[in-house]
């Protein structure tokens, strides 16, 4: 059992690494490809790889009872997520985007308990309510103004990936990880890709390689690699324990972006990062009770 939990964090850590420069990425990207058409050309590219994948194994379809929830994961972490960390990238720098997504652990551990019908204690709550507190500060202190538009993309971007990911790590359990994240690509593909033919720039539009090198490292890294690492991850160790190991993704996004944007962060933002991750590893320590449980 401590062996496959023990696979189950490696496999998240992997996840992390590679989700780190997620919105990097975006923010390199963004400005030449605009929101809309990097959305989708990283969901139908990753699609692709999926489908690539799927019929080189020559699996068959799942059951028709969890196409519903294929579906539901695909809404949020298809192109909820990316959607909405796209716009934010055109407004606020990745490193403090970094630090907004850093309430994502504890995030997932509450959609887990909402979704599994598990009972969050009051002092776990607390903490819930501290990081989005911290948060909102950091925010109004570093936004364009009380709280920047961009902030609001971010959180509700965290809401689309907590619920998304806790969806993805419950199917995790009845079928390969690999293949829920193909899937749930797969069924986006009609849509995704003649949407990306239909947005695909024109000769006159300038893109720099660099734009297209983020756009090939989101789809197949970030949309595919990296879930399908997550997946496999959550359901070995289970979704809250392997959630906690994106505490380290904020730093990965701190110095992915000091790297290749050539951001600066400042003592004060390390200490919000430092905050937000203190607050998560702390509510982990409360007790959420399991349905039926006294």
């Amino acid at each position: 059992m401590q062996s496959r939990e023990a696979l189950g964090l490696i496999l998240g850590l992997i996840a992390v690494v590679i989700f780190g420069a997620t919105l990097p990425m975006t923010r390199l990207a963004v400005g030449d490809l605009g929101p809309w058409f990097l959305t989708l050309a990283r969901a139908s590219g990753a699609g692709l790889i999926a489908v690539t994948v799927l019929l080189s194994l020559q699996r068959k379809p799942p059951p028709r009872r969890q196409f519903g929830q294929l579906f539901l994961a695909a809404v949020l972490l298809v192109g909820g997520f990316p959607g909405l960390t796209g716009v934010a990238m055109q407004s606020v720098p990745a490193a403090h985007g970094g630090i907004v997504v850093g309430v994502l652990p504890l995030a997932t551990i509450v959609a887990a308990a909402l979704i599994d019908g598990e009972r969050p204690s009051a002092g776990f709550w607390g903490c819930g309510i501290a990081g989005a507190a911290l948060v909102v500060a950091f925010a109004v202190r570093h936004g364009t103004g009380p709280v920047a538009a961009g902030d609001l993309l971010l959180i509700l971007a965290v809401a689309c990936a907590a619920a998304g990911y806790t969806i993805s790590g419950r199917l995790s359990r009845t079928m390969p990880g690999w293949e829920v994240i193909s899937w749930t690509l797969v069924i986006t593909l009609p849509v995704t890709l003649p949407a990306t033919i239909l947005l695909w720039p024109g000769p006159d539009r300038q893109v720099a390689a660099s734009s297209w090198a983020a756009l090939a490292y989101l789809a197949a890294m970030s949309m595919y690699l990296g879930f399908v690492a997550w997946n496999a991850g959550m359901a070995l160790g289970g979704i809250a324990r392997v959630s906690q190991v994106q505490l380290l993704q904020t730093f990965v996004t701190l110095a992915i972006a000091a790297l290749i944007l050539g951001e600066r962060f400042d003592a004060e933002t390390i200490g919000f990062a430092l905050a937000v991750v203190a607050i998560v590893f702390l509510g982990r320590k409360f007790r959420i009770a399991s349905p039926g449980s006294k």
